[in-house]
């Protein structure tokens, strides 16, 4: 068998200094954009394990397959209800319970936007409501720019609240064992105080300006939130499984079962009974497209990142890292605590939060001795927690559903500009980062 520990030298120069400009060279290819993150991410994981930095039986401990399997069952379940309509027909029915008006649809569209983020992912809600959204704002021949900038940010928002909302939870409850429950109990108190400041501000901003004809309203009021659903049954089967796999998630510690394994059994639940009734070939080609709606470069990009920072976890410098900011701190919780939530914020409006959350997560673990013991380390993971998700707001690639919602944008003709929506996006999350900085301290600190 051999061994974990990384070699003296590799090719005469440190690990250390391998490992690291590995990881730094890694993260700013990923930072252009200039090649898909998932190419660059793998390549990067590879070279750890080629070089000798970790071998390969090293990497795949250090590939986290409970975040991947919650993932993964959580995209086929979306991908599979999606097709029954009831998204478009709950964002068709918001903006009727409004009479169509535009600020009203804002508010609404933003609610919806929070509760289905927390409730399933924020990735996959604004895949599902930012066209809904372009549509209803084109026949009321409004801007869309303020209501899909409030989109971003509600399901920023929405998706803290949740173990399952975002993936920097997703990550952090696997890593350290924290439950649905726990996020539920923890995070979600503060959220709906932080959308409504936004939407507060985002009123002052554009809404005194929002105005729709009355016969561009009457075009959304004649809208039939019916004709969305296109497979009731499925929308049954649908509502059943994603019920069941919540209160899974839910009673996950008293069941002794991990996310992922609630995921997958949900996700394997809804292709049995969405292909009950066809045959073997209508049924294969069934499970072909569930597949194949995956969002697997998400996958593989985790991957990668994972043997990433195993590499620089397995050399020390995560830990080098960790001893670093307790100095700075003073080994004071209160401050090293609000030192995560506002680095990881900034930190996470200038890269994905993603990454960022990968490389934080082991090295808050070492700093479990300085604090007496993991079980002290609670109001770390909380502040991590808030400043990457808040974070993500802050530009338009701090989040993967910033991105999306841009390209939908960009391909309906109105494209976000980069500079334009930093100028406000983050102001606006830094005022959210503060609410959340008093939220920690207060309970915890």
């Amino acid at each position: 068998m051999t061994t974990e520990l990384p070699p003296s030298t590799i090719l005469g120069v440190s690990p250390v200094i391998v490992a690291s400009a590995i990881f730094i060279a890694t993260y700013a290819v990923i930072i252009t954009e200039r090649i898909n993150r998932a190419i660059v991410a793998l390549i990067g994981g590879g070279l750890m394990i080629v070089l000798g930095v970790i071998n390969q039986q090293a990497a795949i401990r250090g590939i986290d397959f409970n975040t991947l399997g919650l993932l993964t069952g959580m995209m086929v379940i979306v991908a599979i209800s999606r097709r029954s309509g009831v998204f478009q027909y709950v964002a068709v029915w918001a903006a009727k319970r409004v009479q169509a008006k535009p600020w009203g649809i804002l508010v609404m569209l933003s609610v919806v936007t929070a509760i289905f983020s927390g409730l399933l992912d924020n990735v996959t809600t604004v895949l599902l409501i930012a066209p809904v959204t372009l549509l209803i704002t084109e026949e009321l021949r409004i801007n869309p720019y303020p209501f899909l900038f409030a989109e971003i940010f509600a399901s920023n928002i929405g998706g803290t609240a949740t173990l399952i909302g975002d993936p920097p939870n997703i990550m952090i409850g696997s890593a350290v064992d924290l439950s649905f429950n726990d996020f539920l109990i923890n995070l979600a108190p503060i959220t709906p105080l932080i959308l409504a400041v936004t939407l507060g501000i985002i009123y002052l901003v554009w809404g005194h300006g929002m105005h729709a004809s009355d016969e561009a309203r009457q075009r959304v009021m004649s809208f039939n939130e019916r004709e969305a659903i296109t497979d009731p049954g499925l929308l049954i089967q649908s509502l059943i499984v994603i019920t069941i796999v919540i209160l899974g998630f839910m009673s996950a510690h008293q069941l002794g079962l991990e996310p992922a394994t609630i995921a997958m059994a949900g996700a394997a639940l809804l292709l049995l009974l969405s292909s009950l009734g066809s045959n073997a070939e209508e049924q294969s080609a069934h499970v072909h497209k569930s597949f194949s709606e995956v969002e697997w470069v998400t996958i593989f990009f985790f991957i990668g990142l994972f043997i990433l920072v195993h590499g620089l976890e397995a050399v020390g410098v995560l830990e080098t890292l960790a001893n670093g900011v307790i100095a700075l701190t003073g080994g004071d919780i209160a401050l090293t605590s609000m030192a995560i939530m506002w680095v990881s914020a900034v930190a996470s409006a200038i890269v994905d939060n993603i990454p960022f959350v990968a490389t934080m997560i082991p090295m808050i673990k070492s700093m479990a001795p300085t604090f007496g013991g993991a079980e002290n380390l609670e109001p770390l993971w909380w502040s991590l927690a808030l400043g990457a998700c808040l974070g993500g707001n802050g530009s338009l690639v701090g989040a993967s559903a910033n991105l999306i919602v841009a390209g939908y944008a960009e391909r309906a003709g109105h494209r976000i500009e980069f500079l334009k929506f930093m100028a406000l996006a983050f102001p606006l999350m830094l005022v959210s980062v503060v609410i959340a900085s008093i939220y920690v301290y207060l309970r915890y600190l």
